[in-house]
């Protein structure tokens, strides 16, 4: 796995679209990674390495998207080099795009439906026995209201933790910095912008409590 994933770096950093890339830029830091990992204030296009491993990323999730569904084995094993960490028993629908992987924990029995966007520039972690409907995003970028800001590329991000035995509805949305406890329901279509504490049924825009599950 090492050695694919340094070839392929590899290629893409003498790519033409790369030097392109960064030549217009006229400035490469290498510690943009470092401060996302953090939870500061980074610009990930400046970061040359960050950059690739977006790159790369993106790559191996089309690559995913491309197996034919029932090739489950290949799907599974193709996803172990995608995400840090995955249980013995998974299940991600396709199509499934992520920006790293790195950063996504995947507890035993995890389970989601077509079109899972994580964006995933801080960590994201689901417990055991999670279930995801389609079309769900989590989102754990934040960018600045100031429009200079946003115009250098600045953003920051904040990570979403999601417990055991929870279970998300279609279209949902989960923002950056949120958790969600354990044995809770989100409705579909929710926005959750704030933590929904354990054993709760959430639902709307934005996401609230409205009863709490006995367990």
């Amino acid at each position: 796995m090492l050695k694919s994933y340094t070839t392929s770096i590899i290629n893409l950093l003498f790519c033409k679209e790369a030097i392109s890339y960064f030549f217009k830029r006229k400035k490469i830091l290498f510690k943009e990674k470092e401060k996302m990992i953090n939870g500061k204030l980074f610009c990930a296009g400046l970061d040359v390495l960050l950059y690739l491993e977006k790159q790369y990323c993106k790559t191996m999730c089309r690559k995913y998207n491309k197996i034919l569904p029932e090739k489950l084995k290949a799907r599974n094993n193709l996803l172990k080099k995608i995400i840090a960490k995955v249980g013995n028993v998974f299940m991600l629908e396709q199509p499934f795009m992520c920006d790293y992987g790195f950063n996504i924990e995947l507890g035993e029995g995890f389970c989601s439906n077509h079109n899972l966007l994580i964006l995933d520039c801080a960590k994201v972690t689901f417990g055991n026995n999670v279930m995801v409907g389609p079309n769900c995003s989590f989102y754990t970028s934040k960018h600045p209201l100031n429009p200079s800001r946003r115009e250098k590329g600045i953003e920051i991000a904040k990570p979403i933790n999601v417990g055991n035995n929870v279970w998300i509805g279609g279209n949902v949305i989960v923002l950056a910095g949120v958790t969600i406890g354990d044995n809770s329901v989100i409705g579909a279509g929710s926005v959750v912008t704030k933590d929904i504490p354990p054993n709760s049924f959430a639902f709307g825009n934005p996401c609230k409590v409205h009863k709490y599950i006995n367990t």
